[in-house]
């Protein structure tokens, strides 16, 4: 990319030129980074995927169970500095002052309701907020506008936010409706479960090994694979393949004719209404239109071509509670024959 040129100016064969040498980078991403963890390479891919799409991920799990850890590595690993990153622990006595700034007093004297953004939600690249679901309502507000509409109001106007990639984690899932819509926006939400069981002496050398690296102020998994830029460049190369660019004009198909195989869509169809009907699983309209981006996301990072079966798994992670969550894990895989 020449000197002064944004991304959101690289036309489509640029970005094709380098398609390949971007999802290799991302590859060694993601494979390096999960060298770092126990049983966690899954919800890497996933969060691949997900900052890919620029889609909200949520993480769900118990206390102690590298939730934290994953998306802090994760932005040290994309070389994300301090200005670009904004993380928070939310609680139902947050302020919206912490989140999006505090009221500039000198632009208030003049009349005008402004806040001093710098540092906060709407200037940062990467985001990660903790214990999302248990935010106040004024919260909740400001959250699903930045995440539906990539923006927030200053004075009344509304203005773009810099948000590219968003996690968040909770403990627990709880069933409140007034949490309904923000649960929606996090299509993909995936379990981060305890290793201790199937992997004792693994954890006990990788935390140590963590502990060492802590301590000593070591910061290994920072190994330059790929930067964010990448992730972003990804995204508005299959951005404009999904509007008709490349291969789908040249050959005169939709996206969906030219990178989802007729029976893999078929079976798409066939799972989402099974988990519909049987066991009243809620999937959005909106929902599967974003299914469809993040099995396409999917489908590239991994096999650089059509949407396989495969990249299917990702209905798994569509639960928005325990026992959805629990029930998705046994059932998706069973669906597709695995």
């Amino acid at each position: 990319m020449a000197a002064g040129t944004e991304i959101q100016d690289l036309t489509f064969d640029q970005l094709q030129q380098e398609a390949e040498e971007i999802r290799a980078r991302i590859n060694r991403f993601r494979t390096s980074l999960g060298r770092f963890f126990v049983n966690k390479q899954s919800l890497i891919d996933l969060m691949v995927v997900a900052a890919i799409a620029q889609e909200p991920l949520l993480l769900v799990g118990p206390p102690g169970t590298a939730k934290s850890d994953l998306v802090l590595k994760f932005k040290d690993a994309l070389g994300i500095e301090s200005d670009d990153y904004f993380e928070y622990m939310l609680t139902r006595f947050t302020e919206p002052s912490e989140i999006i700034g505090p009221i500039d007093i000198n632009e208030l004297r003049g009349g005008r309701y402004i806040r001093r953004e710098q540092g906060k939600l709407p200037t940062a690249k990467l985001a990660f907020l903790d214990e999302i679901f248990k935010s106040n309502s004024a919260i909740l507000n400001i959250l699903l506008t930045i995440i539906n509409e990539r923006k927030f109001y200053q004075d009344g106007v509304p203005q773009p936010v810099g948000l590219k990639v968003l996690f968040a984690a909770a403990n627990e899932i709880p069933e409140h409706g007034e949490l309904s819509a923000l649960k929606d926006r996090f299509v993909l939400k995936a379990e981060s479960l305890s290793v201790q069981g199937d992997y004792f002496e693994e954890l006990i050398d990788a935390g140590l090994n963590s502990e060492v690296y802590k301590n000593l102020n070591q910061t290994p998994w920072i190994e330059g694979h790929a930067s964010l830029a990448d992730f972003e460049k990804a995204n508005r190369y299959l951005t404009s393949q999904f509007g008709g660019a490349g291969a789908a004009v040249a050959a005169g198909k939709t996206d969906r004719e030219l990178f989802f195989p007729e029976d893999v869509f078929r079976e798409f169809q066939r799972v989402v209404k099974t988990l519909v009907r049987e066991d009243k699983i809620f999937i959005s309209d909106r929902k599967l239109v974003k299914l469809y981006k993040l099995f396409r996301v999917r489908s590239w990072i991994f096999s650089g071509g059509a949407v396989t079966r495969d990249d299917l798994r990702l209905l798994m992670y569509l639960g928005e509670s325990p026992d959805e969550m629990a029930l998705l894990r046994e059932k998706v895989p069973m669906l597709l024959g695995e």
